[in-house]
């Protein structure tokens, strides 16, 4: 029996390359599956769920996904490009991580809105003192004029 190869992409990083995958079970919309060697081409969008792979000496391992895409090539090489991966070796460990990561983003982007609304809010104060001295905001007036 051949192996798998498994190999899971964030748009940032390789988060994981391993040759030797004899079993992967995963989720899809329509449901579970699984994959062996040798398994026809394949390809489905996973929305969120939790992959798990075994080589034929290891234990289950996990991968939390987030937005992807998963696709089986030639019966041996899988695929899967997704927004977010969480690897773990223990599935009860995985929750805490995962659940870390979605505040964090959260956080993030909570953040970012808060420094969009003050760079929003710098403007409008800038363009209303402009206004409020004569000034020409649009930049049409020429330097003579002013």
């Amino acid at each position: 029996m051949t192996a798998l190869k498994l190999i899971v992409t964030t748009p940032l990083q390789i988060v994981l390359q391993e040759d030797a995958v004899i079993s992967l079970r995963a989720e899809d919309a329509s449901g579970d599956f699984g994959i062996r060697p040798g398994h026809t081409d394949f390809l489905t969008v996973i929305d969120a769920g939790v992959m798990r792979w075994r080589t034929a000496e290891g234990p289950w391992r996990y991968c939390a996904l987030r937005g992807g895409i998963f696709s089986v090539t030639a019966g041996n090489e899988v695929r899967v490009a997704c927004r977010e991966a969480i690897i773990s070796d223990n599935l009860a460990s995985l929750r805490p991580r995962v659940a870390a990561a979605r505040k964090e983003a959260l956080d993030e982007s909570r953040r970012a809105r808060a420094q969009g609304v003050k760079l929003y809010a710098h403007a409008v104060r800038r363009l209303m003192h402009e206004l409020a001295a004569g000034g020409d905001t649009l930049g049409l007036q020429p330097d003579a004029e002013k």
